[in-house]
């Protein structure tokens, strides 16, 4: 029996380790990211195209998924967040040149996904629910939406892109969640691929809000 509540204790105090490293990774890939995106913005680098982003995500998200228990992994997810960051400032320099009220858009987007990540946190720290049984559903549905949005490249139809943007935005919404409680009940134990998973999730919430505000409110 004291085996046994020794075992929860140590279990508990490793989650909330976890938790704790991976908000203070995920602050500090934030702000990284964010002076990328500052950067790419000032000197006005060209979008790098979604063939060239999808190669650097995902080259980056599996040198580090590899290299995840080591020192270079930490290197190799300030590179991803970093990259990811060199990528938004293209398209924020867009809406704030295509859109007259574009700084309203881009702060309205902001400020919306702090609310979700911070709602859907809250949630997963709050809900007695079990989560875990969303992980097949979350999988399949950020796999139709990948899809729908590689099609659409070529497509260019704005009702899909709106569908993709909504998608998207729900899915990566319910993985901040998700991540969230498989960090706390021992599912999730590196905090470095957790902060990858988190951080995404955010991204996407961003892009996603952008894409939707854009067409809801944007003034030419």
């Amino acid at each position: 029996m004291q085996q046994t509540i020794s075992h929860s204790s140590s279990q508990a105090l490793g989650s909330h380790r976890v938790l704790r490293n991976t908000y203070a990774l995920l602050s500090m890939t934030l702000l990284f990211s964010a002076a990328m995106a500052t950067v790419a913005m000032a000197f006005q680098w060209p979008p790098l195209g979604p063939i060239v982003t999808l190669i650097g995500f995902y080259g980056l998200f599996f040198a580090t998924a590899k290299l995840r228990n080591s020192v270079w992994g930490l290197v190799s997810v300030f590179a991803l967040t970093g990259f990811m960051g060199a990528t938004l400032g293209p398209i924020l320099n867009i809406y704030m040149s295509r859109f007259a009220n574009g700084d309203e858009i881009v702060i309205l987007s902001l400020g919306g996904t702090g609310a979700i990540f911070l709602a859907m946190s809250a949630f997963a720290l709050t809900t007695k629910k079990d989560l875990s049984g969303m992980g097949r559903f979350l999988m399949i549905g950020i796999l139709v939406a990948f899809i729908a949005a590689l099609a659409n490249i070529f497509l260019k139809i704005t009702g899909l892109a709106l569908a993709v943007s909504s998608m998207f935005l729900v899915i990566s919404s319910l993985l901040i969640s998700y991540e969230t409680q498989q960090i706390v009940r021992g599912g999730e134990t590196n905090y470095i691929m957790a902060t990858v998973s988190l951080f995404v999730s955010i991204y996407n919430i961003f892009v996603s809000l952008l894409s939707l505000l854009g067409f809801a409110m944007g003034e030419d």
